[in-house]
């Protein structure tokens, strides 16, 4: 009798503080819906003050509506334009910017927004001696026997490596690139890329950063120009997506596919990209990191500004870190936050991300026909990408192998452990080869 007494205030306690969490987070972000509201118009006006037009936003459905009347797959996610916001439901945002024509492809204007950095760094591409090609920067680490004066001709195992959101070839090349074996280095060529928008590869202001854009970049810069016959594919949370699109168009080449902590969600759903947004970046005040990715992805307007504090100013930040740390060179970890626009990140998360959904499961099912083996490797803590995600794609293709690392959050799946995921991936190409 005292242990239900006793139980019952606790029950009590638990469900005041889910409803005052609920309430709190219900005023939060009705406040964030106002201010983006209020930012949308403000960033119109100085766009056109400043550029003289008006920068394409998505508060609008006006154009997705035309697309799809129109039955145009033009790969865009439905979570662009579909995001609920009291104040776009009421109204308040229907209305359509005056703005300049963009067919949305890559290669438009190789000039970037007064919002964004304008430093030798960031632009390094634009100024580029082929105006209308240019190409993804990427890392390769040739094998040992490829430099022998008579072994040039030897054959060598190719291994892509793709990298997060907001990270970049860094990622792999300084964590896991130095803890291979001597096997490895003699054997086989690793190539790390900076994904489109990241890192130091081209960051075109008027690319929509589609699935399609990402993995035809990807072609044109490395694959093609390489020729690679063959290759083994490892890659990093929004990089998994990309990584089974590619592999899909190239069934016949790749060798195996390593996905860490892959974004996975079902297709089948109803409003799948809506779906998707909610399951990776829902709207929640704690954790952290869950608050930030929520912050970023509802809201275009609001994290433009942030970009535009932070990213565009970096090299202020960076030497403000480096002068409180005392460190001459800062962690590529935090270097890598800053190495976009705006523009590359916010659609990347939700064209790629949320959009890709679309697509995963006609990709797993052509891989899977093709016998190409999937490898994933996922943390049991891992608060980005859920557990359920892992379970739902084990349904879809059942012959997944996946190894659950216990302890390990979304990064520290590498992170803290490079000899032993280096060790993990020289097992799976073995196997496969």
């Amino acid at each position: 009798m005292s242990l239900a007494v006793s139980s019952s205030p606790k029950k009590w306690m638990t469900n005041c503080v889910m409803v005052l969490n609920s309430l709190l987070c219900y005023v939060v972000f009705l406040f964030f819906d106002f201010l983006d509201a209020v930012l949308c118009v403000v960033y119109r006006y100085l766009d056109e003050r400043i550029e003289g037009v008006a920068s394409p936003c998505c508060c609008s459905k006006w154009k997705r509506q035309k697309n799809k009347t129109m039955m145009i797959d033009d790969g865009l996610s439905d979570s662009l334009y579909e995001r609920k916001n009291v104040f776009r439901e009421m109204g308040l945002l229907q209305f359509r910017r005056k703005q300049e024509d963009s067919n949305g492809k890559c290669g438009g204007r190789k000039v970037n927004s007064w919002s964004d950095c304008g430093c030798d760094s960031c632009l390094s591409w634009v100024n580029a001696d082929d105006d209308d090609d240019y190409k993804l920067h990427f890392v390769v680490k040739e094998p040992f026997i490829a430099t022998g004066e008579n072994c040039r001709d030897e054959p060598c195992e190719n291994v892509i490596f793709l990298h997060g959101f907001m990270s970049s070839s860094s990622f792999w090349t300084q964590t896991v690139f130095p803890c291979f074996s001597e096997n490895v280095n003699h054997n086989y060529r690793l190539i790390a890329i900076d994904l489109l928008g990241f890192g130091k590869s081209p960051k075109p202001r008027d690319c929509l950063y589609t699935l399609k854009d990402h993995v035809e970049m990807i072609e044109k810069s490395v694959v093609q120009p390489l020729e690679l016959g063959s290759f083994h594919l490892v890659a990093h949370s929004m990089g998994s997506v990309i990584a089974l699109a590619l592999a899909a168009k190239y069934t016949n080449c790749v060798k195996s596919i390593t996905l860490v902590a892959p974004p996975y969600s079902s297709s089948e759903e109803k409003d799948a990209c809506l779906k998707a947004l909610e399951k990776f970046a829902g709207k929640k005040l704690w954790p952290m990191l869950s608050a930030g990715s929520s912050f970023m992805s509802w809201y275009e307007h609001l994290s433009r500004t942030v970009c535009l504090i932070y990213c565009r100013n970096h090299r202020i930040w960076e030497w403000i870190l480096k002068f409180i740390t005392r460190k001459r060179d800062l962690s590529f970890l935090i270097t890598d936050m800053t190495r976009h626009t705006h523009q590359s990140a916010w659609n990347s998360m939700h064209n790629v991300i949320c959009g890709g959904t679309k697509f995963m499961d006609s990709y797993l099912k052509i891989l899977t026909k093709s016998g190409v083996r999937i490898n994933v490797i996922q943390g049991d803590r891992d608060q980005v990408v859920p557990m359920e995600c892992i379970r739902e794609l084990k349904l879809k293709a059942p012959n997944v192998e996946i190894n659950i690392i216990p302890n390990a959050d979304h990064s520290s799946m590498l992170l803290g452990r490079e000899k032993k995921f280096a060790q993990s991936l020289e097992h799976i190409w073995t196997s496969s080869c």
